[in-house]
């Protein structure tokens, strides 16, 4: 027991040194505050969830000591209690029979925790900035106005135009990077413990991953929530249903790893669709529809398991 809080000690202080780069300013500090979660996920994966919550809430505590109390909320909200809650149902699992096989909590529903938990972090950290839904939007208006201003020669008649469309995209894309950045460190945390022999659960077959149906009503009544609703419960419902789309989006993904197995110039085409979706951005959309479609109608039905690679090639 005094091992494992060494190490999740341990990692909490890695959490929060990631964090703190943050305040260095320099070039990698972006990068690197992206990876706070992933000492937490390792623990959790490799330990216990238990480890998770002890590295989790020491880095809270040392950020709120050394870096204040926003940014420790911001912290709890975007990084700690999301890692948190991915490392424990990475590792739930349910016996039908006391000699039967475990079963784990399906990866298509931790794919969607992470949605809404990518939602709720940005939607936590609104009161932060603004108490009141123009506030909120008045302080983006602030700050991007501000950012022209530095650069008067990116400034044009557009810019005002320009100024609104961020202030509608930024939000949901804020959660949408949250969700990204939870999911990618989840995948990291998971494979390093994999290699160390620490993982418990055996690695799932990502291009079979699967969402229940009802999650296809869910994203349609969160955008059309955002279209129909104003003040904090549209906005809430326009973080939800971007979330979720990525959700598909990764549904849509695991049909195309699935549908090209065994098929010739599979890397290839797998390549593209992934340098295609990161660099432009608007496949992620084609491939939240697939995504869908494959929910409601199962197109990885009509092909069959052939030349199945193994499970570190598809992971």
């Amino acid at each position: 027991m005094i091992q494992l809080w060494i190490i999740a000690l341990g990692a909490g202080a890695a959490s929060a040194l990631l964090v703190a780069s943050v305040a260095t300013g320099s070039a990698l500090a972006v990068p690197l505050f992206y990876l706070a979660p992933l000492p937490v996920l390792i623990v959790g994966l490799g330990w216990s969830q238990l480890a998770a919550l002890i590295a989790a809430s020491a880095a809270a505590v040392a950020i709120g000591l050394f870096l204040g109390v926003e940014l420790l909320f911001a912290y709890v909200a975007g990084v700690g209690l999301p890692a948190y809650v991915l490392a424990y149902l990475v590792l739930m699992a349910r016996q039908e029979r006391p000699d039967g096989p475990l079963e784990w909590f399906p990866v298509g529903r931790i794919v969607l925790a992470a949605a809404i938990l990518g939602c709720l972090a940005v939607a936590a950290l609104i009161p932060l900035v603004a108490g009141s839904f123009a506030d909120y939007q008045e302080a983006l208006r602030s700050l991007f106005e501000a950012m022209f201003a530095e650069n008067p020669a990116a400034a044009s008649d557009d810019t005002q135009r320009l100024i609104d469309l961020l202030i509608t995209v930024m939000p949901p894309a804020a959660a949408v990077v949250t969700m990204l950045t939870q999911v990618g460190n989840l995948w990291l945390a998971a494979h390093v413990a994999r290699v160390s022999g620490r993982l418990v659960r055996p690695w799932p077959d990502l291009a079979a991953i699967t969402v229940p149906r009802g999650a296809v009503a869910l994203v349609a009544g969160a955008i059309l929530g955002g279209m129909l609703a104003d003040g904090f419960i549209g906005l809430i419902c326009e973080l939800l249903g971007a979330t979720l789309l990525m959700a598909f989006a990764f549904i849509g993904l695991a049909v195309i790893h699935w549908v090209t197995r065994g098929a010739a110039g599979r890397t290839l085409v797998i390549a593209t669709v992934w340098i295609a979706a990161l660099t432009l951005g608007w496949p992620f959309a084609v491939l939240a529809v697939l995504g869908m479609v494959e929910t409601l109608f199962g197109i990885r039905a009509r092909f069959p398991r052939r030349n199945r690679p193994s499970a570190a090639n598809d992971g």
